[in-house]
Order: C-alpha cells, then structure tokens, then sequence
C-alpha cells in the first residue's frame, strides 16, 4: 500500500478511467453483501458440456455480469432510475467432468437460494439449456403446479435415449418427470429448418402450446403474450421465463451456438419481458445459450444485461 502511495497515476484494477458523477452505471446495482435486503437474485450456472454441440456457454455468466456496466440504471422512457440491488450469490460449483452430478449440485444449489430469499425475484444465468430442468426442478419443490413461458428456436423436446440430459432435452424431460404439465409450456419463437416433425408431435400430444415465428409476424409478440399470461395465470401457481438466446436473430446475436436467420428482434423480445415481469406470478428467469468465444464485441451478453434490466423494469414499474 506504502509502495502505491508513493506512486503517482495509479488505479486498482478495474476501476472505470472516466467517472461520470452524474450518472450511475448499472454495474452499481450488484452487491455481494448477503446482509442486504435485495428484491432480486443473481446465480451463475456455468455448465455446457451438457450441449450436443460446441459451447462455451460456461463463460457466459461472467461476461453478462462484466457488460453490467456498458449501461446506467436509467429508463428514460419511464422517466425513472433502478434503484434495487441485485445481489449477486456467485455461481453453483462444477466438477470438471461429471455431468449428471453437476445438474444435481444445480438442483440441490438452487432449492437452497429460493429457501433462503423466498420472497425474491431470480436471475438465473447459464451455462447451456440443460440447465433449466435442474432449475425448475428445484422451483418444483415450493410450487407444485409450474407455468413455463419459454423463448426458443427449438422445442428442446429430444428424446434423453440419444446422448443422455442434453440441452436438447429439459423440456422433455420435466413433462416425463411430471414436474411441469405440457398444457403449461408456452414455446415462442420456434423456427423452420430447426426442429423434426417427431419432437413437434410430442409437443402437440402433450398439449404444449407452440408459436413459430410466423405466428409471431402474424399476431405480434405482445398480442400472444397478453394471451398466454392470462391463461397460465389461471393454470398456475408461479410462471418461470426461460429465455434461449437463440430466440434472436442471429444478427444481433452472433454469441450463441446455434445461430440462425429469421428470429426475434431485440426490440420484440425486450418489450416482451417487460410485459411478463409486470406478472405477479412471474419471479424466475434464466438466460441461457450465450458463447461468449463466439460473440463480437461483447453484443450477445450486452442483449441478456437489458433482458435482466427491462425484467427489474417491469417488476419494479409496472
């Protein structure tokens, strides 16, 4: 410390070389002060030797969490600040080979976050889309009748027998495990040349909801939202948000393993989560899917800071 003292132009690490004393970067929200009182909880789940294809979605939580302060905690279309901490609790443990005991120590990590904060609103940030059984698993465990709304290029409906609990696999499998009801999955977004007939008839037997993106074109994001939230509402007892970056298009989401033409805009998703975080029964999200070795300029991460922000919005404005 003597030797920094006695040094002059030095800055610790980290530390912005321009401070605007007028504004406030959103980066400024995240605490890790456990003794907080928080409205909203920020997890890591960096797992992706789950995905059937390359990924290294495992590194996504840090870059979301370091493209916090690319922006402020103002929303000047309403006029306000953010001022509600989130507190970040670090990411869940992995080992570096086993796959099936890092889906449970997910599982067992999660159901002990919602025991402590059960008043709280979760950021859950993957890792691939394997993740997400583990996550609603443990949402299962506080309530018992589960209302999904999951954005998506594909159904993720594969069957587990060809390569085990993939990220191919999570919706699937918690209709198999009878953790959520078909009738309560929302698919939005799904698009041609992505997906086999066969897993879109399970989707359909099971009674799952799905809109491709020409339903979207067809009917606007917002219209099907309004739609589906009143019916899950009514379905169900909490609605969990799975948002699969793949639900973009891929021109303004080149960070992402299975990229693709024809998806959501920015704009259309964001104006949706805004719209679902206004849901009382909404209080979990997850993003998941983001390669950050993939992205450029840190585009893809900076989608997901404004997904997790436009969610506080609408959560705390709404």
């Amino acid at each position: 410390m003597k030797i920094m003292q006695n040094i002059r132009h030095l800055k610790p690490h980290g530390e912005e070389n321009f401070i605007d004393s007028y504004s406030t970067k959103a980066k400024e929200l995240i605490t890790l002060d456990i003794k907080e009182n928080t409205d909203f909880i920020m997890v890591g789940l960096p797992l992706s030797k789950t995905s059937i294809s390359h990924s290294g979605a495992s590194l996504a939580p840090e870059y979301i969490r370091d493209a916090f302060s690319n922006f402020t905690n103002y929303a000047i279309s309403d006029q306000k600040e953010i001022k509600n901490k989130i507190l970040d609790l670090g990411d869940i443990k992995m080992h570096p080979t086993e796959i099936i005991q890092n889906q449970q120590a997910i599982y067992e990590g999660v159901i002990d976050v919602i025991n402590k904060y059960p008043q709280s609103n979760f950021f859950f940030l993957g890792g691939d889309h394997s993740v997400t059984y583990s996550t609603i698993r443990a949402v299962a465990e506080k309530s018992k009748n589960i209302g999904v709304i999951q954005f998506d290029a594909h159904l993720d409906l594969r069957n587990p027998k060809d390569g085990g609990p993939t990220n191919g696999t999570p919706f699937r499998r918690l209709i198999e495990d009878k953790l959520i009801k078909g009738s309560n999955l929302v698919q939005i977004g799904i698009r041609d040349f992505a997906n086999s007939q066969i897993y879109h008839n399970f989707a359909k037997k099971n009674d799952v909801r799905t809109y491709t993106m020409e339903d979207v074109r067809k009917e606007t994001l917002i219209e099907i939202l309004t739609k589906e939230l009143n019916l899950l509402s009514e379905s169900s007892d909490e609605i969990y948000l799975s948002v699969d970056i793949d639900s973009i298009d891929q021109a303004f989401a080149p960070g992402c393993t299975a990229i693709g033409p024809g998806g959501l805009t920015p704009q259309e998703l964001l104006q949706g989560i805004d719209l679902v975080a206004k849901n009382q029964k909404v209080r979990a999200i997850d993003i998941v899917e983001i390669e950050p070795t993939l992205d450029f300029r840190n585009m893809t991460s900076r989608i997901a800071v404004n997904i997790l922000l436009y969610f506080m919005k609408g959560k705390i404005f709404g």
